[in-house]
């Protein structure tokens, strides 16, 4: 097992990777309080696990929230639901909600503590790669709206996160590679070296090497628990981690929320970038082809979006992103591999290149 600390004051918090977690209550026994119980899961992970998490809480009270699963329920619906189950049990301020899922249940569960009785603490127990990589950690919590991804959220930090690298044996293969883009996003904002060893044990990565798996959950939670800590509210270094994020909530909008995974849009949408910080001379044909080339051969990942999204669609919907400040679409764009800035003074021309690039995205 390793521990890493995401350094926030009073609002510290650990995040505690291994594997076979679920079944080590007495690692994660100090951090889930003493009050009832509500674990939160969907109609898919809660099958599987739902009673290995329930022994973490032997003898206390616990009621269980299913959700059906899917980015399309991310939405005040769900949200209310759980208030309904909170309010009809009398759930007090000591009580301890569990999310026990992917992105969109720990997004979902994060928001309902931060709100319910104006906060009570909660628990990340993420069943995803991309979960365990990226969404569990930071503090990020919110649901998604017709007109905008995340738009309605809150930021507030979990008591802890508990990884257990097993759950992801089950995984589909499709949710591991929508993972990994989330991991290279941090090779390409951050860490070159991070991203040219991805790219060199890219075979057994995919095929999900416990090892390899355990390295990049390891290290993707470090990056993000420095950044963090440096930029809670993302008023600064933390906005780089949307990388591909603009054009992908653009595309996972625009589609109908669960038509893509997450990660398969932010793919998508950092091959834009790239091609983008191409356009605008930050970065040269070659390395903007890598990025392309490592994220389409390396890793089997969708690199093109879809065809059917007009410019005007994607200006319209990146006009509500949560970085768009004074009718600006601010991007996160490379500089190189490694180094990312966000820029608010992009040519229209060359953003409406990009948007009809098509095939010849990076190229």
């Amino acid at each position: 097992m390793f521990t890493v600390n995401v350094e926030l004051g009073d609002r510290s918090y650990p995040i505690f990777v291994a594997e076979g977690l679920l079944n080590s209550a007495d690692v994660v026994a100090p951090y889930l309080g003493q009050g009832r119980v509500v674990i939160v899961s969907n109609d898919v992970v809660a099958p599987l696990y739902m009673e290995t998490v329930k022994q973490l809480f032997a003898g206390r009270e616990i009621m269980e929230i299913i959700l059906p699963d899917g980015e399309a329920h991310k939405n005040l619906d769900a949200i209310s639901h759980i208030y309904d189950s909170l309010l009809a049990g009398k759930y007090d301020r000591n009580t301890l909600l569990v999310a026990l899922g992917g992105g969109v249940v720990g997004d979902i569960t994060g928001f309902a503590a931060a709100t319910y009785l104006r906060g009570i603490n909660f628990v990340q127990i993420p069943t995803t790669l991309l979960a365990q990589v990226d969404s569990s950690v930071g503090g990020k919590t919110g649901v998604n709206h017709p007109l905008g991804k995340n738009m309605i959220g809150a930021f507030y930090q979990p008591s802890c996160v508990v990884a257990d690298t097993s759950v992801l044996k089950t995984l589909p293969q499709r949710e591991v590679k929508a993972g990994l883009a989330e991991v290279i996003k941090y090779g390409l904002i951050y860490d070159a070296s991070f991203f040219n060893w991805l790219a060199d044990n890219s075979d057994g990565i995919v095929l999900s090497d416990p090892a390899l798996l355990s390295q990049v959950i390891r290290t993707c939670c470090e990056i993000k628990a420095e950044i963090v800590a440096k930029d809670e509210k993302e008023s600064g270094i933390r906005a780089l981690l949307n990388l591909g994020h603009t054009f992908g909530h653009a595309i996972e909008t625009a589609s109908g929320y669960g038509t893509w995974l997450h990660g398969e849009t932010v793919s998508m949408g950092m091959v834009m970038a790239a091609d983008l910080s191409r356009r605008i001379g930050w970065m040269d044909r070659d390395t903007a082809g890598r990025i392309r080339s490592v994220l389409e051969e390396n890793f089997g990942m969708p690199v093109l979006p879809p065809a059917d999204i007009s410019v005007e669609q994607y200006i319209d919907l990146m006009l509500s992103d949560k970085k768009a400040e004074l009718g600006k679409i601010r991007f996160v764009l490379l500089k190189a591999i490694g180094e990312a800035a966000i820029e608010g003074d992009v040519d229209k021309m060359l953003l409406k290149e990009t948007l009809t690039a098509g095939e010849n995205l990076c190229r």
